[in-house]
C-alpha cells in the first residue's frame, strides 16, 4: 500500500510535537526529516545518544515511521576533497538513521562535471556509494539516488545502481523533475520501477519560465500515473510531500499538508 508522508520543509517552524499532531490531523504515516536546514523538529546528526533516544521513543509511541532522513550530500560532486566530506557527512547520518530506526537516506548526485562524459561521471558516483554502500547495509540503511538535479532524467540514475549492484543502493523517483525533463512517467517507470524504494511530490506550474510548486492537481505534473504504475506493480511506499518553506517565512503548512492529503486520496480513490 501506498501510504502518506510528509518531509519537514512543508512545516519548518513546527516542534516534533507541532509536526506530529499535524500529520495526525491530515493522516500522514511516515515523516521525513531535511536535514542541515535547522528545522524546529530538531531531528540532526548532532543529536545526543539520549535526545536519539527520546525522538525515537516519541516517534514510535505515536506510531509514525520515521522513513527516510533527507540529506543535502552530493555522490557527482567533482570535488575529489569536497565529495569525501559529502561522503564523511553520510557516515554520521547512517548512524543518526540506525539509532532513530530509520531505514532509508535520500542523497543527491548534485552538479557533474562539464568537461567529462556523462558514462565516465556515472562511474565516479558508482565509486563513491561503493566506498559507503557497506557500511549502509550494516546498519539497515539503503542509500536512495534521487531523481534531481542534474540526475533528474531516469537513465543515469539507474545507471549508477547498477554499476553498484547492491540492494542498499536504490532510487528516490521524485515525480516531478523527469518530467520536467520531458520524460513521461512510462518512461521513468521504466528504468525506476523496480528500483523505487521512495517517493517525493510536489505539483507546480511554470512562472516566468521557472517551476513554482503550488497544490496538488492544480499544476502540471502528472502525479497519477506513477502512482498507478506502481501500485499496478504491488509497490509499498510512501507519497512523500516536499513543498519547501523557508523558516520563519509566514507560510500556512497547516494547509498544504490538508491539500496534499486530500489530492493523494483523490489520486488513489480504492484505498
Amino acid at each position: 500500500m501506498i501510504e502518506l508522508a510528509t518531509m519537514t520543509s512543508v512545516c519548518p517552524d513546527w516542534t516534533l510535537s507541532e509536526v506530529i499532531e499535524g500529520m495526525k490531523r491530515h493522516g500522514y504515516c511516515g515523516l521525513e526529516p531535511r536535514v542541515e536546514w535547522g528545522h524546529a523538529s530538531g531531528i540532526e546528526r548532532g543529536l545526543s545518544a539520549s535526545h536519539r533516544a527520546e525522538v525515537r521513543r516519541q516517534l514510535e509511541g505515536e506510531k509514525i515511521d520515521l522513513c527516510c532522513i533527507a540529506t543535502g550530500a552530493r555522490m557527482a560532486t567533482p570535488d575529489v576533497e569536497e565529495r569525501a566530506q559529502h561522503i564523511e557527512d553520510l557516515r554520521h547520518y547512517i548512524d543518526l538513521a540506525a539509532d532513530l530506526n530509520c531505514t532509508r537516506i535520500r542523497v543527491f548526485g548534485g552538479q557533474r562535471a562539464r568537461d567529462r562524459e556523462l558514462a565516465l561521471v556515472v562511474g565516479y558516483v558508482a565509486d563513491g556509494f561503493r566506498q559507503i554502500i557497506d557500511q549502509a547495509a550494516a546498519a539497515g540503511v539503503a542509500l536512495l539516488l534521487e531523481t534531481h538535479d542534474d540526475w533528474s532524467c531516469s537513465a543515469p540514475v539507474r545507471a549508477v545502481v547498477e554499476q553498484v549492484d547492491h540492494p542498499n543502493l536504490r532510487v528516490l523517483w521524485d515525480f516531478m523533475h523527469p518530467q520536467r525533463m520531458l520524460e513521461t512517467p512510462d518512461e521513468a517507470f521504466s528504468n525506476l520501477g523496480s528500483l523505487t524504494d521512495h517517493t517525493h511530490a510536489h505539483d507546480g506550474n511554470y512562472v516566468e519560465g521557472r517551476m513554482q510548486v503550488g497544490a496538488l492537481g492544480d499544476g502540471v505534473i502528472d502525479h497519477a500515473s506513477p502512482l498507478r504504475l506502481l501500485s499496478d506493480a504491488g509497490w509499498s511506499g510512501y507519497f512523500s510531500v516536499e513543498v519547501i518553506h523557508k523558516p520563519g517565512s509566514g507560510h500556512d503548512a497547516d494547509t498544504v499538508l490538508a491539500q496534499y492529503a486530500s489530492g493523494f486520496r483523490d489520486l488513489l480513490p480504492n484505498r
